[in-house]
């Protein structure tokens, strides 16, 4: 279940729209703010940057530091929820010791907040108002979207509860109908639970943790990790050994990877056309 092909359909209706706007003279916009020293995370965010250029938005990478204090991250994401010329906003993690992503995303505009952070667009996920999902939960809906994967009626398991993927995926998975139970350190023996599992999703940071003594045969299972080995490569939340089992299984990387970084340059469009 590769998602570069749905990546590549997103970006270029993103591109399409973005280039009606940009004649409009209202070019979408993206702020990534980042207070990390974390090289994955410089990554990525240089990956969200060169997306964003291809797809003819603006982006603006602004670092304040791995040492800033929370409150400067607070006031500089106030200044760029103000700011008319910026339409989608981006908190990169991990933040610096002791900063809390839950309380600055809190000082992001919802209607800008394109990747889901601030509790109140949780809130309204949550409660089915429009709000914009986290652009990695979104991205599981999206696949199995594309590959034809019912879910309604069916039963799913995520294991993970974060507020960046495990619980919002929870959510949007339950509006579509499936039952969802989710796992997390606390549950008792994970493979008994995970094993019941028609659709599988691993959303827990620990590097191949699931196992084919995790998965019914048949099962669908999306992996979002995306855990750095120290020889510089990326392996998911799932064994590799797991495709024997599995009836589909995205890989680590080019699975759900690009079309987050789609969704999310998707979202500072959708943005820009209500600001």
């Amino acid at each position: 279940m590769r998602g570069r092909q749905l990546a590549g359909t997103l970006r270029t209706e993103t591109a399409d729209r973005a280039a009606e706007l940009a004649e409009r003279g209202a070019r979408p916009h993206l702020a990534v703010v980042t207070a990390t020293a974390d090289e994955s995370s410089a990554w990525y965010v240089r990956s969200i940057a060169r997306s964003a250029e291809k797809a003819g938005l603006g982006c603006s990478v602004v670092d304040l530091g791995p040492d800033a204090p929370a409150n400067a991250v607070r006031e500089r994401l106030r200044r760029l929820s103000a700011d008319r010329g910026v339409h989608g906003i981006i908190l990169q993690t991990p933040l610096p010791e002791g900063a809390r992503l839950e309380e600055l995303a809190s000082a992001i505009d919802p209607v800008k907040d394109v990747d889901g952070a601030n509790p109140l667009s949780l809130g309204r996920l949550a409660t089915g108002l429009p709000a914009f999902a986290p652009a990695t939960a979104e991205a599981v809906l999206a696949l199995l979207d594309h590959h034809r994967v019912e879910l309604a009626g069916r039963h799913a398991v995520v294991v993970g509860r974060s507020t960046v993927v495990g619980k919002p995926a929870a959510h949007l998975l339950l509006d579509r109908n499936a039952t969802v139970t989710v796992c997390h350190s606390r549950t008792a023996d994970l493979a008994a639970v995970t094993r019941t599992a028609d659709v599988l999703v691993a959303a827990v940071g620990r590097p191949r943790l699931i196992t084919p003594d995790h998965v019914r045969p048949g099962a669908v299972v999306i992996d979002v990790g995306t855990n750095p080995t120290p020889d510089g490569e990326l392996v998911g939340d799932v064994d590799p050994s797991v495709r024997h089992t599995a009836g589909a299984l995205t890989p680590v990387p080019g699975g759900v990877g690009p079309v987050t970084t789609a969704l999310l340059l998707q979202h500072t469009v959708r943005a820009a056309l209500t600001l």
